[in-house]
């Protein structure tokens, strides 16, 4: 399994399902070999696997050090690389010279160091480890399964880079058969990429709660309800829209307060949008979290609202409902198909998304009963059970 990011060095949603699956997997009988991306020059915040670190009892990690890093672009590497330069450390010269020689020295590196595994199956997640598992696919002679959790229409607002667009393209047509986290993403897949849908098995990504945690009620939240957005600030995630939410809430409900929590290249925008619409005295950037933080935000939470533009899932709407935050999340998002105890509204409808907030945030007993359903729908999505589906999808390719 080529791994694009793993926990705890992970910066979204991708290395949590990876994470996920590796488990669900083991808790199979599977033996999983992973390859992960290793960096001496990741960004601060994001902590590193050690190269002898184990993911888990019965996996065995290969690390290769790489420039790349999770939700890479052109111009984010070449800036990387820059500054590697500028700190005069040579690491640059370890790496690739521009995005494209860097997936392609990964690729080799990847390849050479996995002939020994012996695979029955390769599984690749996303663009980056793509090619590694075509040419090691080839190299066993066995299939290639491509799981796609995100794509590059998905992460542009449908303005892709054509290079990274043509290798998300060709990869999953060399593929053997491709597993897409939602019907929505298949639906893309058919639809922008031209593959077959008798090519594309939808599996949901699952949650590590079979239960919902359970809630403390904090006597602040009557006061001033707390309405949290928490995701990358990107155009993806949609946090300008929350913005207007926000005021639109705001005006109905002058004691309500805001949280937005992530990092992004769109965090100076949105803070100029928050004074912009007046709500620098009631809105909170919490910047990047922890995963303890994290809960602690949807605990806290009257309302968390998901308004993502383009979400192949969205695991953080699974992560609010297991720790009782009622969600207001995105009908353009996967999501949607599984989290039924939640409002859906189109990510540039922010009247309605505004209605949907104040409705919940007013009424106790509709958030109670939104409550009542979460076991329900966490106990369907245990990665546990979505491991058994990627071993019968396994079998069932293999004997093909």
């Amino acid at each position: 399994m080529f791994g694009w990011e793993y926990p705890p060095a992970h910066l979204g949603g991708l290395g949590v399902a990876c994470q996920g699956i590796v488990r669900g997997l083991l808790h199979q009988g599977a033996k999983v070999t992973l390859v992960l991306p290793h960096s001496a020059g990741q960004e601060a915040g994001v902590q590193i696997l050690s190269p002898t670190s184990t993911v888990a009892a019965g996996a065995r990690t290969i690390q290769i050090q790489t420039g790349l890093q999770p939700y890479d672009g052109c111009e984010t590497y070449s800036a990387r690389l820059q500054d590697f330069d500028l700190a005069d450390n040579g690491i640059s010269q370890l790496y690739g010279q521009n995005l494209g020689e860097e997936v392609q020295r990964f690729t080799d590196i990847a390849v050479q160091m996995t002939k020994d595994v012996h695979p029955d199956i390769v599984h690749t997640h996303d663009w980056m480890t793509l090619e590694a598992g075509v040419q090691a696919s080839k190299y066993h002679r066995k299939p290639l399964v491509a799981h796609v959790h995100a794509t590059e229409l998905d992460r542009t607002e449908f303005h892709p880079n054509p290079w990274i667009f043509n290798r998300e393209i060709m990869g999953l047509r060399k593929a053997d058969h491709i597993i897409a986290v939602s019907g929505y993403t298949r639906g893309l897949l058919m639809r922008e990429y031209g593959i077959s849908g008798d090519k594309i098995t939808v599996l949901h990504n699952g949650s590590f709660h079979a239960e919902p945690v359970e809630r403390t009620a904090s006597p602040d939240n009557v006061r001033h309800p707390l309405i949290l957005f928490l995701g990358r600030l990107t155009v993806q995630k949609g946090a300008t829209h929350f913005m207007e939410a926000a005021r639109k809430v705001a005006d109905r409900n002058p004691d309500a307060r805001f949280v937005v929590a992530g990092e992004g290249y769109l965090l100076p925008q949105l803070i100029a949008q928050a004074c912009r619409l007046g709500l620098q005295d009631r809105m909170i950037f919490a910047g990047r979290v922890t995963s303890n933080e994290a809960k602690k935000l949807y605990a806290k939470a009257e309302c968390f609202v998901m308004p993502s533009v383009s979400e192949p899932f969205g695991l953080v709407a699974l992560e609010a409902i297991t720790h009782g935050a009622p969600v207001v999340l995105s009908k353009q998002s996967g999501a949607a198909e599984v989290v039924h105890n939640a409002f859906h509204v189109d990510f540039w409808d922010t009247d309605k998304m505004a209605d949907c907030i104040l409705t919940v945030i007013r009424e106790e007993p509709l958030r109670a009963e939104m409550r009542v359903q979460t076991p329900r729908i966490l106990n369907n999505l245990t990665w546990a059970k979505q491991g058994r589906k990627i071993i019968s999808l396994y079998n069932h390719i293999i004997r093909s």
